[in-house]
């Protein structure tokens, strides 16, 4: 059964999340983030209010997901705050649900801190159109900007 705890609980897998994103987001983008700024901001490190909140999808002890709650991802849009962000699940248990109950459960957690609605940047809208986004601006190229309301 797969079950979501605050990625603190569990700092032995703290590794494996950086790794995660690093591949998913960031292995071919110049200059971009490295593993190792990865591991510090979701660990803990990261300057205050920038990482709000860190999930982990989990089976047993085994890893499958993660996603974060940040202050901002788009500095040409400082305005809107926060963001669902790095919400990637191994590839080989894609389509079996577990994203939708990361984003369901770190919405759940945005509103218990008082947000009422979440924004993020996706390249596949459909999957959360069907968790209740809609598109908020399009940057080109496939890639919008969303809304997720929490109310």
């Amino acid at each position: 059964m797969v079950r979501v705890e605050p990625l603190a609980r569990h700092p032995r897998h703290l590794d494996f999340v950086a790794g995660l994103v690093w591949r998913e987001f960031w292995a071919e983008v110049q200059g971009g983030m490295s593993e190792a700024e990865l591991r510090a901001a979701f660990g803990g490190q990261a300057p205050p209010g920038r990482v709000l909140a860190s999930l982990l999808a989990l089976e047993g002890d085994t890893p499958l997901g993660c996603v974060h709650l940040i202050d901002n991802d788009d500095p040409s849009l400082p305005e809107l705050h926060p963001w669902l962000a790095a919400m990637v699940v191994v590839p080989q248990r894609r389509g079996q649900g577990i994203g939708s109950l990361l984003v369901r459960a770190m919405a759940r957690e945005a509103k218990a801190l008082g947000f009422e609605r979440l924004w993020f940047g996706t390249d596949g809208p459909g999957f959360y159109e069907r968790l209740g986004a809609v598109k908020h601006l399009d940057k080109g190229r496939g890639f919008w900007i969303m809304t997720l309301p929490l109310a």
